[in-house]
């Protein structure tokens, strides 16, 4: 299918869903899950509780891979530093371009980096912020090059796959304010940023959102190589900054509830075939969280 046709089939799709007894139907059915799934959330560390209780409190948290001892990281970060220099400047060779990812073959190779997202204590942390079973739409790995280009994911907006997504993004090398560093807006001013733009989705101009709301309040995540950051993507305007300096590369993991908001937005940063062909290495509740689609 081409990518024309998928945006006018999910615009489509997406209008039908925000019908207005169809929304109301499915608000209802998403407060019942969480409140029939909340005595069968996992039950975490202190630390890890305390983690979960600041990502919802703020919307975006900062720490390091060092700080979270994710078991297994040392393997995933040591195969991130392997492929950096395996990711070309550029693909296309258009003057718009501004961001190459690993493609699956490559991820392929490096499956460590899959895998660390499906890691059992991540996955917990996950799911006691989004409050339901979660599913894993795997890790991308990005280089944003050192260019000018504004657009999409440089731009501000808000995730519309899901009504509590989170993302880890792990940076590969150190971030400063002039190395692309992922921006947002509090989660305390989002609302009313939101309110005063008459925002419903897709993106806005830098110029635009300086109309609404101050830059002295646009928060910045910087931090050296090993740096993590948990973002509430649907939560609070967010976007990666335009790097000057340098390229910035970073791992992205992807995580929703199995019962998306969008279902047609979401997708895995690997195809099928590659999935099986994981699948044997995958406890009972990494399957579930990466076959979470009932025709898969």
């Amino acid at each position: 299918m081409s990518t024309i046709v998928k945006q006018i089939r999910n615009h489509i799709l997406k209008n039908v869903y925000q019908i207005s007894f169809l929304q109301n139907q499915a608000d209802r059915n998403y407060q019942a899950a969480l409140e029939q799934h909340l005595p069968n959330l996992p039950v975490l560390s202190v630390a890890d509780l305390n983690l979960v209780e600041s990502i919802k409190r703020e919307g975006v948290v900062v720490t390091s891979l060092e700080a979270l001892s994710i078991p297994h990281t040392d393997k995933m970060f040591l195969a991130t530093q392997k492929l950096m220099p395996e990711i070309p400047k550029n693909l296309s060779g258009e003057d718009n371009e501004y961001v190459v990812h690993a493609s699956a073959e490559q991820m392929m190779q490096y499956p460590e980096i899959f895998m660390w997202g499906l890691e059992k204590r991540l996955l917990n942390i996950v799911e006691n912020y989004i409050g339901l079973p979660v599913a894993y739409h795997g890790a991308y790995f990005r280089r944003d090059l050192a260019n000018s280009v504004e657009r999409k994911s440089r731009l501000w907006h808000i995730d519309v796959e899901d009504r509590k997504i989170l993302k880890v993004i792990v940076y590969l090398n150190d971030v400063d304010e002039n190395c692309g560093p992922f921006q947002y807006i509090p989660l305390s001013l989002t609302s009313t940023v939101a309110r005063s733009l008459g925002y419903k989705h897709g993106y806005i101009q830098e110029k635009n959102l300086q109309k609404a709301l101050s830059q002295s309040l646009w928060k910045s995540c910087t931090g050296k190589a090993g740096t993590v950051v948990f973002a509430t993507t649907s939560q609070v305007f967010h976007r990666g900054k335009v790097p000057v300096d340098q390229d910035r590369f970073t791992v992205f993991f992807d995580y929703t509830s199995r019962q998306p908001q969008y279902p047609f937005y979401c997708k895995s940063s690997l195809p099928g075939e590659d999935l099986l062909s994981l699948a044997g290495n995958f406890s009972e509740q990494q399957r579930q969280c990466v076959f979470w689609r009932p025709s898969v």
